[in-house]
């Protein structure tokens, strides 16, 4: 039975905000004050370049680390402050898609997928076998199920990590670079991807990437994140028009400026 908390929680249009955060590392300030909303059941994507911070704030989103102040709301609960016992009931609603698929390379794809719900949930092995192949059905790649890693290809690697993040039914899909190392055609497919579970799903999708060409095809709201802050924050077709003066420069320097006007 969902909670009347549960339910407000639902209703809310932001499903994660972030508010002031900030993390260093000795004297090394990466975030400096990050604030963002993330939209419920919307694409939201972080661009930056190299070393702006943008997977130290991944981080800690999904509380791999603690943030030094400042706040991360998830469904209206600060999750910042947290201990890691009462972490483990807020990271069964997220998913986290690993940059190059991170797949455990001696587990077959079936066991890469069913890993999480052997370790998290008292679900019987009919049970874990009936979701993990749905799953990998859901995603086209059920005829991978008993080979390894190795005997698959980048693009299908790609939607088994997909699948792996979706198989505990989360709330918040991370995507860490999703299309790094894939071809222009493999990259596309996976854009293809991400826009399905959005649309098919209703998952929140936190999108981290450098390739600008997915960017502006798959984001419902476009993120810039510049010296461990967030400095433009619009919907694709404003984007452009509310850049600030780096976050201009930054599109320039990808390409991105010329090629849209």
């Amino acid at each position: 039975m969902t909670s009347d908390k549960e339910k407000t929680a639902s209703a809310d249009p932001i499903h994660l905000r972030v508010v002031d955060l900030k993390k260093a590392y000795g004297d090394q300030e990466v975030l400096r004050g990050v604030t963002l909303d993330v939209e419920r059941g919307k694409i939201n994507v972080i661009i930056g370049a190299s070393g702006a911070g943008k997977t130290v704030l991944m981080r800690q989103i999904v509380r791999l680390e603690k943030p030094d102040t400042g706040s991360i709301f998830f469904d209206g609960e600060d999750i910042a402050a947290m201990s890691e016992i009462e972490l483990i009931r807020v990271r069964k609603k997220m998913g986290m898609v690993f940059q190059m698929s991170a797949l455990f390379d001696s587990m077959t794809v079936f066991e890469n997928v069913a890993f999480m719900l052997w370790e998290h949930t008292k679900m019987k092995a009919p049970e874990i076998r009936d979701r993990v192949m749905q799953r990998l059905a859901s995603l086209g790649v059920e005829e991978t199920a008993h080979r390894m890693p190795s005997e698959i290809s980048g693009g299908m690697k790609r939607r088994v990590s997909v699948a792996r993040a979706l198989v505990m039914e989360p709330e918040l899909l991370i995507y860490d670079e999703p299309t790094t190392g894939l071809d222009p055609i493999t990259s596309r497919t996976v854009d293809d991807l991400i826009l399905e579970m959005a649309a098919e799903s209703g998952v929140t999708s936190i999108v981290i990437t450098h390739d600008m060409t997915s960017v502006f095809r798959i984001g419902d709201v476009i993120n810039y994140l510049y010296k461990g802050r967030i400095d433009t924050s619009a919907k694709p077709d404003a984007f452009l028009d509310e850049a600030n003066e780096a976050t201009r420069d930054f599109l320039k320097a990808s390409g991105v400026i010329s090629a849209q006007r």
